[in-house]
C-alpha cells in the first residue's frame, strides 16, 4: 500500500543532511593572496575577511556578503517559479 508520508521522512532526512553540510562548510576556510589581496572565504561561501595591502577592509566583506546573500534570494525566488510552473 503507498504510504503519503513517507516521503516526508525522507524530505527531513535530506533537511537535516543539508543542515550538517551547512555547519561543516561553515567550519571550513579558503585563503586566496593576489597582488597585495587577501580574501578569508568560509566553505558556505560567506567572506570572512578582506586585507588590502596589510589593511583589513571589512567593508568590502560586508558588500560582498551582501550581494551573495541577494543573489542566493534571487535564486530561490526563481526556483520558486519554476517550480510552480511545473506544477501547472
Amino acid at each position: 500500500m503507498f504510504n503519503p508520508l513517507k516521503g516526508l521522512g525522507d524530505l527531513r532526512q535530506m533537511q537535516q543532511q543539508a543542515q550538517k553540510m551547512q555547519q561543516a562548510l561553515q567550519q571550513e576556510e579558503v585563503v586566496i593572496e593576489r597582488n597585495g589581496v587577501k580574501v578569508v572565504l568560509r566553505g558556505d561561501q560567506h567572506v570572512k575577511e578582506v586585507v588590502i595591502d596589510g589593511v583589513m577592509e571589512n567593508r568590502i566583506a560586508e558588500a560582498i556578503n551582501e550581494g551573495v546573500k541577494k543573489t542566493q534570494e534571487l535564486a530561490a525566488k526563481k526556483l520558486i517559479e519554476i517550480s510552480q510552473q511545473q506544477d501547472n
